[in-house]
């Protein structure tokens, strides 16, 4: 019987969170021979990856032969930004029903990507069905020890400055890792309008005028919607001076919202002044992504409890809550 000859020289090319095209080299001979692909499809062990989602990832892919480049996508199996690893082997189905297999080919690793708009765009619409009516609030607050706040006053000239978002929410998220700003809340307790006395980040409580961040000068940005295995969701906002580099940064990767119009955080001229209303039902995380001088607000301490249960600091998202997972049906 005739050998078959080993696939080589592998190729991975476009890329996306949940898809890529896959090419490799044969000997001329075998090209038309070849009746089947099995590809060899291995996730990368990473120790801070998420251990409840795409656990057991199939070994091996098998499809009949078509032209190359060919298109591996499923959600089922691929995660966004996880590395993998594939090697492809041929096979020639024969007249007995048996099949001629050639050599597994080198090993070669690529790594997903995050979510395109699209993905967010959904993200996005289940989001608004959950959003609930509008409550409307005053100041944009941000929790924190008493010794966070210290250090800004003595050793960064009162001026809070960006930095790198964590990991929470969904692990496709392209805000992750890459954006920098600082997290704000503005929920508000439906009985008193105010900002609610407990926190899980702390003590000290930096309260600004909202028209400080947010007025018709402001782009808004949709980022993410996720849960921690709970009833309650999150969605992340993004907050950024119009041509600023934050802005520059969400214009090609985040869905943007109308300040004026959508069902999550709105401004809104009503006569002489700027009205702010947020999302009743769910819990927003605001990321300005400008530095800011602790002298636009003012900080006080709050009277109620630290709910450190509640942080979503570095929190990953529950991927089987079907209320705040996406996937393109494919």
């Amino acid at each position: 019987m005739e050998l078959l000859s080993t696939p080589h020289s592998i190729q991975i090319s476009d890329i996306t969170c949940d898809s890529f095209r896959i090419s490799w080299e044969i000997d001329t001979p075998d090209l038309e021979r070849v009746t089947h692909y099995s590809l060899d499809l291995n996730k990368k062990e990473n120790k801070n990856a998420n251990k409840f989602k795409h656990r057991d990832v199939p070994t091996k892919l098998v499809a009949k032969a078509v032209p190359l480049p060919m298109t591996v996508r499923g959600h089922w199996f691929l995660s966004p930004r996880t590395e993998y690893s594939v090697a492809v082997q041929t096979a020639i189905k024969q007249s007995d029903g048996e099949y001629q297999v050639s050599g597994w080919s080198e090993t070669v690793e690529f790594c997903t990507g995050d979510y395109a708009k699209e993905h967010l765009q959904l993200l996005q619409e289940k989001a608004e069905i959950m959003a609930g009516r509008m409550l409307r609030f005053s100041v944009f607050y941000r929790n924190h020890q008493q010794e966070y706040f210290q250090h800004i006053r003595q050793h960064c000239g009162n001026v809070m400055q960006p930095y790198l978002k964590d990991n929470s929410g969904s692990h496709g998220s392209p805000i992750s890792g890459t954006l920098r700003g600082i997290f704000f809340s503005c929920n508000t307790e439906f009985n008193t309008g105010q900002p609610p006395q407990d926190s899980p980040y702390g003590r000290y409580r930096f309260q600004i005028p909202a028209q400080q961040l947010f007025h018709p000068g402001t782009c808004l940005y949709f980022a993410d919607l996720y849960c921690m295995y709970t009833a309650y969701h999150y969605a992340v906002l993004v907050l950024a001076p119009r041509g600023s580099p934050g802005d520059h940064f969400c214009r090609t990767r985040l869905p943007e919202l109308d300040i004026t119009c959508n069902r999550f955080l709105t401004c809104t001229a009503e006569g002489p002044e700027l009205v702010f209303r947020h999302a009743q039902d769910l819990i927003l995380e605001i990321i300005y992504t400008e530095p800011l001088n602790l002298a636009l607000g003012y900080l006080d301490e709050i009277s109620g409890h630290q709910l450190m249960s509640l942080s979503t600091a570095n929190a990953k998202k529950d991927p089987s809550c079907k209320a705040c997972n996406v996937n393109m049906g494919r």
